[in-house]
């Protein structure tokens, strides 16, 4: 299993893509889709158009936005420039299926996509994309949302990514035992949220969970100023890496 982080920031970052997570095991999929993140995937020199599934934790933008212009792109790709590709399948929590239609029947030329495109609601059931093993989990994020963290193995092997999310037992279930875990650390531990975690609660999580290695990241602007590493480092024992974009690590 190979991750890239195509996006390590948030909204509007000056230096940082916004959420997004390339994966590769026998299928190539990505975790959310936020903005600047396409033009990361290119930057990757993986074939975009071999993207088969698009797994989201929410849809707040900064983990959506560029979903809309990738899928744009797919279409010209293969309504206009000869290209082919496979299917494409969108996963996320509840609310998914009415988005999407509503994307699918307002934005011009959505509707006419030469590949099927599949959307999928998924809660806390695992599921499989071929030989790969899929484990949502709902984790708590902000009031009235529902919002997902995924685990996804392969080959022995663990990634858990917490999406956007507070401290709670389920993210630390989801992180259970992970050889690595990438996790929202918006903001210093000295600067808490409501709604994130920090970076001091990202290494208690992974320090519960038994995480193998702990990868920091969706880094606010103001966040980049502050030792996280080290924050982290207060309770977890383990290797600890600050996220940045085109990071890629092998599992």
């Amino acid at each position: 299993m190979r991750l890239t982080i195509l996006g390590s920031g948030t909204n509007v970052h000056p230096k940082r893509a916004a959420a997004g997570y390339l994966v590769q095991t026998d299928h190539l999929f990505q975790l959310d889709f936020g903005p600047r993140t396409l033009m990361n995937l290119i930057r990757t020199g993986v074939d975009r158009h071999r993207v088969t599934h698009i797994l989201f934790s929410h849809y707040h933008a900064d983990h959506f936005s560029d979903f809309i212009t990738y899928l744009f792109d797919e279409i010209i790709f293969t309504k206009y420039q000869g290209g082919k590709r496979p299917p494409l399948t969108v996963i996320g929590p509840t609310g998914t299926r009415t988005l999407f239609r509503k994307v699918f029947g307002t934005l011009p030329g959505f509707d006419q996509a030469p590949f099927a495109v599949h959307c999928k609601e998924v809660s806390d059931r695992a599921f499989w994309i071929g030989e790969t093993k899929i484990v949502p989990r709902t984790v708590t994020h902000t009031p009235n949302l529902h919002c997902l963290g995924y685990r996804v193995e392969y080959k022995g092997k663990a990634l858990a990514y917490s999406g956007d999310s507070q401290y709670c037992e389920s993210l630390v279930r989801l992180c259970g035992e992970a050889d690595l875990a990438v996790l929202d650390c918006s903001f210093p531990a000295s600067q808490p949220n409501p709604v994130h975690l920090h970076a001091g609660q990202c290494g208690q999580v992974a320090q519960q969970a038994g995480v193998g290695r702990l990868i920091l990241s969706h880094f606010y602007p103001p966040t980049d100023r502050y030792d996280v590493r080290g924050q982290a480092g207060e309770a977890l024992t383990g290797p600890i890496t600050v996220g940045r974009d085109l990071l890629t690590v092998k599992l």
